[in-house]
């Protein structure tokens, strides 16, 4: 057989036509309003030699019998629904060696390689084709010796699915026979007696207490999502199509065992401090640049926070997913919470913990909320009446009208291989938001990596980066002179 009907897959041989209706997140992710894609890139520490041969048995065997909406196209069907649509898949229409020139140096690299992220990500994908690609690097940067980039359509699933489609074309560098383990993670503690807190004294106020916060959040969402935009500030131009603009990117990483230790002092989540470290690594850009009134360190600035919505504690492998008794299964599970960014004043200048308090506060009172359903049950009900389009211009209006929206992700804790060759570092990015600035996290192999895309001639990456850098160190070396507190009591 030849190499080129080696690297095609038949969706299904029974079936190669069939089509499932796609779900109405998908349709709000893809459509003439919205189109939201992830990049996620590897950086590995040795070359990609004949990566072809090694790749594509996996991409055939393993990536694309994940789910059929990597073998599929998204079309709309004789009753207006959208569904997805099965079909050939040839693995070189989606595999691309980049080409560069070989007496380049490194840093010339870089920023080529930068060049090319903001390249890929306006990009629409092929409407005959499913929407996923892979880019391959071969040339040494300052971080890497090669890289690969996936660029995964978000209709494809969330951050959490399209991570764990991810893990399953990879292994442990140090033993493949042994599987990946990953971070604890750190969930509101709830008590199993739901009724009995019910009947309880203290229920009174809690219920009304959750009443409270969820009429406020879905106010606050409402009007986020139809007139009340964030004040423009050096961190949101509020221009129309923004998304459609070049975008410049950065990152930056932090060692996981240094946001452990802030974590025992302080008592809080690990999600609370990075919040509140990029919180106020904002704060501290705006300072810095110059805006009209008002200034750029105390403008109204609000954050989407996406959360998944996934009762879970460690990934799920995406052969549990599939099972139909699944409880977190395949897809767009994930929900957003409206975050004020907290305002640089004396006191917070004086004292940086107190970013991660109010952070810790802040998304905890929001967790208390059923806003988010309710969010939810708008969305569908916008849906049903006036369209999917609708309902993305909808989400759309609701990024629109914020400035940075921050995504966070668990790795693994070990390092991990692609067909032999271990890579050394991993960070994603969210593109085709309609805003000046996205921030998204993810852990892996004992750090923490931060990738920022930011509007080019607008925002600068590499600077914002750094007030991140010193964000984080003025809070570490706050938590040591400070005694532990509990952030209940801050």
């Amino acid at each position: 057989m030849s190499s080129h009907r080696m690297s095609e897959y038949l969706a299904d041989s029974e079936d190669a036509g069939g089509s499932e209706p796609a779900s109405p997140m998908a349709q709000y992710m893809n459509n003439s309003v919205l189109s939201i894609s992830v990049l996620a890139v590897l950086e590995f520490e040795v070359p990609l030699d004949d990566l072809e041969s090694q790749v594509f048995p996996l991409l055939r065997d393993i990536f694309l019998p994940i789910s059929p909406r990597f073998s599929s196209i998204m079309i709309t069907g004789s009753n207006g629904i959208w569904k997805w649509k099965r079909v050939h898949v040839t693995l070189e229409d989606h595999f691309h060696i980049v080409e560069m020139s070989p007496s380049s140096s490194p840093s010339e690299n870089s920023e080529f390689l930068r060049d090319y992220l903001t390249r890929l990500a306006l990009a629409p994908f092929p409407k005959n084709r499913p929407l996923w690609e892979i880019h391959a690097i071969r040339y040494p940067t300052t971080e890497a010796t090669a890289t690969l980039i996936f660029k995964l359509h978000h209709s494809l699933g969330d951050g959490y699915s399209l991570m764990g489609a991810l893990l399953s074309c990879l292994q442990r560098a140090d033993d493949p026979s042994l599987p990946l383990t990953f971070p604890y993670v750190d969930k509101p503690k709830s008590s199993s007696g739901t009724k009995s807190k019910l009947k309880s004294l203290g229920a009174v106020p809690k219920m009304f207490s959750l009443m409270l916060n969820t009429m406020r959040d879905f106010s606050v969402s409402l009007l986020k999502s139809t007139c009340l935009e964030d004040d423009l500030s050096p961190i949101h131009s509020g221009d129309d199509g923004v998304e459609f603009r070049p975008f410049v990117s950065a990152t930056t990483d932090f060692s996981m065992e240094a946001i452990k230790q802030v974590k025992s002092r302080l008592h809080v989540t690990i999600n609370d401090i990075i919040c509140g470290m990029v919180f106020l690594g904002i704060r501290l850009y705006m300072q810095k640049q110059y805006c009209s009134e008002p200034t750029g360190d105390c403008a109204r600035t609000t954050a989407l926070v996406l959360l998944n919505t996934r009762s879970l504690r460690a990934y799920k492998t995406v052969q549990e997913m599939a099972q139909p008794a699944c409880k977190s299964p395949w897809g767009n599970r994930f929900s957003f919470l409206h975050v004020s960014v907290p305002k640089l004043t004396d006191s917070t200048a004086v004292n940086p913990l107190k970013f991660v308090y109010l952070a810790h506060k802040l998304i905890k009172r929001k967790r208390s909320s059923l806003a988010v359903y309710l969010t939810g049950h708008l969305l569908h009900l916008v849906r049903k009446l006036r369209g999917p389009e609708a309902a993305a211009r909808y989400m759309h209006n609701s990024i629109k009208n914020t400035s940075i929206s921050i995504t966070n992700l668990m790795g693994p804790n070990e390092q991990m291989a692609l067909c032999q060759h271990p890579i050394k570092g991993l960070y994603s990015m969210t593109v085709g938001v309609p805003q000046s600035l996205a921030v998204s996290i993810v852990t892996y192999n004992g750090r923490a990596r931060i990738g920022i895309a930011a509007e080019k001639g607008f925002i600068d990456s590499q600077k914002l980066a750094l007030c991140i850098d010193d964000a984080f160190m003025m809070i570490s070396q706050a938590t040591l002179i400070s005694p532990a507190i509990s952030s209940d009591n801050n």
